[in-house]
C-alpha cells in the first residue's frame, strides 16, 4: 500500500434543509394546540393524548434535525478511492469504490460532462451548485457502466491519487498543460 489519505467534507446547508427543520418545529407546536381544542370539544383525555404526542414529537424533531447533518468521507489507499456517506454520525453508507487508474477523465468544473450520458451519477460534494470547487470524474464501473463522480477533494486527496492517475490527466490537472486529446 503506497499511502493513506483521508478527508471528511460536511455537506452545505441548503434552503431545503432549513424548510424541513422549520416545518418540523411548526408541526410539533401545532400538536398541543390542536389537541387542547379537541379536549374542549370531545373529551378531556384528548389533552393527555396531545401531551404524549408532543413529548414523542420532541424526539422526532431532534431526529429530523440530526439527520440533516451529512458528511462525506474520502479515503485514498493505494490505487483505491473509497467514498462513504455519514449521516448524523450514526450511520455510514458506502457510496462507491473506484480504482484510480480506471478514471478516464478528471477535471475541476462540469465542462467534461457536456453532451455526455452516464448510467449512474455519484454525488459526494460539499455543495453541488458550486462548480468552482467540485471535481468531476468519469469512470467505468463494473456494476453500472459509464459513471460520473462529483466530489470536493482537498490537495492531500489529489496528491494521493496523482501517482495512480493517467499521465494525460496528471498533466492537465496538476501542470495545466493541454494534452491535445
Amino acid at each position: 500500500m503506497d499511502g493513506f489519505n483521508e478527508q471528511v467534507v460536511k455537506r452545505a446547508t441548503k434552503a431545503k434543509n432549513i424548510v424541513i427543520k422549520i416545518l418540523s418545529v411548526v408541526i410539533l407546536l401545532f400538536i398541543p394546540v390542536l389537541f387542547t381544542f379537541l379536549a374542549f370539544t370531545i373529551t378531556t383525555y384528548m389533552f393527555y393524548v396531545g401531551l404524549f404526542l408532543f413529548i414523542g414529537g420532541i424526539y422526532m424533531v431532534w431526529y429530523i434535525f440530526s439527520c440533516q447533518k451529512v458528511e462525506f468521507e474520502y479515503s485514498v489507499a493505494g490505487n483505491e478511492l473509497k467514498i462513504s456517506k455519514i449521516i448524523a454520525l450514526r450511520r455510514r453508507k458506502n457510496i462507491c469504490k473506484i480504482n484510480i487508474n480506471e478514471i478516464e477523465e478528471l477535471e475541476k468544473g462540469d465542462k467534461i460532462t457536456k453532451g455526455k450520458r452516464f448510467t449512474k451519477t455519484f454525488i459526494a460534494a460539499r455543495d453541488f451548485d458550486k462548480d468552482d470547487e467540485n471535481y468531476y470524474a468519469i469512470f467505468n464501473s463494473p456494476a453500472y457502466g459509464r459513471s460520473l463522480l462529483v466530489f470536493t477533494p482537498n490537495d492531500d486527496i489529489l496528491q494521493g491519487m496523482k501517482p495512480h492517475l493517467n499521465k494525460n490527466i496528471v498533466l492537465k490537472l496538476f501542470y495545466h498543460r493541454n494534452t491535445g486529446r
